[in-house]
């Protein structure tokens, strides 16, 4: 076999979502391959990495003292480079099922407003973690490439996309961001919001894996058909014991008002911000909505009511931005066009 076909075997390239809350890995020919929590749980004594991902995870909030469970992402952009790096590194040899070093061509998507500083960082970072070359896109342009829109044709497509740091909106159009707004405010945010409302109304204190746990199985952005409540488990900050609590929808949708409404005013001013003739196409087509932090209830009839457009969620929204920046990996084309510089 000739050495440079070997290579060609070889030569994985990866497209990567790295999330606030979760990371993504997509490897060219193969699909996504990597589904874990941006979360690393390192030893404060050694500076070991005890584990990475779904394992750190379900560390968080249990740890003994010389045990930490990081989250290096913050708002979208990395605020731990070592443990960024780490744990790349870690999904980079995970994708690949092998441990010896190859070093694909990765993709990376970032969100939209981050500044030249951050963007070397987050380059520098997958170099140090196995890359032979990154590219950059931005994460509404990979998630409206995700669900499918038809973002080369002279037409205007708005794509919302939430995250767990961020929520990136963008008016996209012949392969071109005519308009993009990111709004730090997201998924995490959710979460320490009900941990903050919680405490303020009943002075219980909760983890924010439970926060989560709340988040996902009754927080709403728009009153429910049915009402729904759900059993937490806190610490009562009065008299110092755990302590057990029934709440309701309408009390976390109360917790989630300012950033439920962050998220429609971001939406509303890029309506305002579209030039006419794309506004007309976007009548039409409506808003499609991405990113896992996109299903919390009812957030679309939330939209639907605040704009009267159409409001739809892409297939499985969770993964659109990284389905879109691995179909980059064999468009290298489209890719020269919509890279960040």
């Amino acid at each position: 076999m000739h050495f440079s076909s070997l290579l060609g075997l070889f030569s994985s390239d990866l497209a990567i979502d790295l999330g606030t809350a979760n990371t993504l890995v997509y490897v060219r020919g193969r699909g996504i391959a990597v589904v874990e929590p941006s979360i690393v749980a390192v030893n404060r004594i050694t500076n070991r990495v005890e584990a990475v991902g779904a394992r750190a995870k379900e560390m968080l909030g249990k740890t003994p003292s010389n045990i930490v469970a990081i989250r290096p992402m913050k708002d979208g952009v990395i605020a731990d480079f070592e443990v960024t790096e780490k744990m790349l590194e870690h999904f980079i040899r995970k994708a690949h099922g092998r441990s010896f070093l190859v070093r694909p061509r990765i993709i990376i998507s970032v969100p939209s407003e981050i500044t030249q500083v951050e963007k070397r960082a987050v380059k520098d970072t997958a170099l140090k973690a196995g890359a032979s070359e990154v590219y950059l896109i931005e994460q509404a342009t990979a998630a409206a490439i995700g669900a499918g829109l038809p973002i080369t044709e002279p037409s205007g497509n708005m794509i919302v996309d939430v995250g767990g740091g961020t929520s990136d909106v963008a008016v996209i159009s012949l392969a071109g961001v005519v308009y993009s707004r990111s709004v730090r405010v997201a998924g995490n945010e959710m979460d320490d919001a009900i941990i903050h409302y919680l405490k303020k109304k009943y002075n219980l204190l909760l983890g924010e894996r439970t926060a989560e746990q709340i988040k996902m199985e009754i927080g709403s952005a728009y009153p429910l058909d049915e009402p729904l409540s759900m059993e937490v488990k806190g610490r009562d900050l009065v008299e110092g014991v755990p302590k057990n609590l029934t709440i309701t929808d309408e009390e976390i949708r109360e917790a989630l008002t300012e950033i439920v409404s962050t998220i429609v005013d971001a939406v509303r001013n890029a309506l305002e911000q579209t030039p006419p003739e794309l506004s007309a196409d976007i009548i039409d087509k409506g808003i499609i909505l991405a990113g896992g932090g996109s299903l919390l209830k009812n957030l679309d009839k939330r939209l639907r009511e605040e704009t009267g457009l159409p409001v739809a969620h892409c297939e499985e929204p969770g993964s659109a931005v990284v389905r879109g920046t691995g179909m980059m990996l064999t468009d290298i084309d489209l890719l020269r066009k919509i890279a960040i510089p």
